[in-house]
């Protein structure tokens, strides 16, 4: 029989392997999935694992998945790491929307592209304001922001609905719940002709850039995440966790409220109800696969993708429900969080009695 023996430190070795493990074991249980469900496993495993990158078009499709994932997965990497479970990414990715959206549709012919720049900064600001809420309420009451950030997902969803049903609905729209098309001067800078790939892939490598200095180069960063492990310590040391708070939630809501208006001013064009479409929640998993670091969490990213794409294509090539991609997730989730127990413990051998 096996049992776990505690290790004397943890394992360097196996914080890089669980990952990996991870993946492989969800691939198993995949496999095991499509069977049961009647359903040619190499060919479901083709379709979530090879259809994503077999062509120049299908990687490109990969990255516009990818983008939003790893922005927001860079910011709530800052709160994780500081001891701040910011679980309401996915409302900052809306409010991030609705705010960029509200500058879009000021334009007309007459605009320029300047207002391409006051689109993404009224997104993050969006993000900012959303999380500031979080902030606020766990700094001055010691709300958990774990409650407090996912309860605001439902109201910045439902104020979505508002705008799109209401005030901002387009009247020659057929009586869909969405805004007109915004202008073309609004649209996001396109990195290739013939291909959806926009600037917001360079801001996210910038942002793993710029988060890894931040954290592993700046004293800036080494206090934020004191602040956030060890309140006391930092005290001692002359950091402010109060600090540590906002500036992990302040940058964690304007990344996702980046990622927001990435996507409207992007790929979609208009603000519709189905804008929030769980890259909040899905970076939650990005974050922690990749080890809260910035060059993991690339890596994480392009996964988590791949499983968006395979999923949808699932739907449409093998008949099976949109859920599939929150299967599979999950799965990576919750093995991963298995796997991890190999970093403190080892399997041994028990001595039969």
């Amino acid at each position: 029989m096996l049992k776990l023996e505690a290790r004397p430190q943890p394992s360097a070795l196996w914080s890089y392997l669980s990952p990996v493990l991870a993946l492989l074991i969800t691939v198993v249980i995949g496999v095991v999935l499509f069977a049961a469900l009647g359903k040619d496993p190499v060919r479901g495993l083709e379709v979530f694992f090879w259809e994503p990158i077999k062509s120049g078009y299908a990687i490109s499709e990969l990255m516009v998945k990818a983008v939003p994932l790893l922005i927001i997965a860079l910011g709530l990497a800052v709160c994780f790491r500081s001891n701040v479970w910011n679980i309401g990414a996915e409302g900052q990715f809306v409010m991030g929307a609705v705010a960029a959206a509200g500058v879009a549709l000021l334009a007309d012919a007459s605009t320029s592209r300047w207002i391409v720049p006051a689109i993404l900064v009224a997104g993050v600001l969006g993000g900012m304001a959303w999380a500031g809420i979080t902030a606020l309420l766990r700094d001055r009451f010691n709300a958990s922001e774990i409650l407090v950030s996912l309860m605001l997902v439902y109201v910045a969803i439902q104020l979505l609905n508002y705008m799109v049903y209401g005030p901002w609905k387009d009247p020659m729209g057929f009586n869909f719940p969405q805004t007109k098309n915004f202008e073309a001067v609004t649209k996001i800078p396109r990195l290739f002709e013939g291909s959806r790939i926009n600037i917001g892939l360079l801001l996210a490598l910038a942002g793993v850039a710029g988060l890894w200095v931040f954290l592993f180069r700046t004293y800036a960063g080494f206090a934020q995440q004191v602040g956030g492990l060890a309140p006391a310590a930092a005290l001692y040391a002359g950091f402010s966790s109060r600090k540590a708070l906002w500036v992990a939630l302040l940058t964690s809501g304007a990344a996702a409220g980046l990622a927001g208006a990435l996507e409207v001013a992007g790929p979609i064009g208009q603000l519709t109800p189905y804008v929030p479409a769980g890259y909040g929640f899905a970076a939650i998993i990005v974050a922690f696969v990749g080890r809260l670091h910035p060059v993991g969490m690339v890596f994480s990213a392009i996964l988590m993708s791949m499983f968006y794409i395979g999923g949808e294509l699932a739907q449409s090539r093998l008949g099976l429900p949109k859920s599939i991609t929150g299967v599979f997730q999950g799965l990576l989730l919750f093995t991963l969080l298995a796997c991890d127990t190999l970093i403190a413990y080892r399997l041994k051998l028990a001595s039969a009695r």
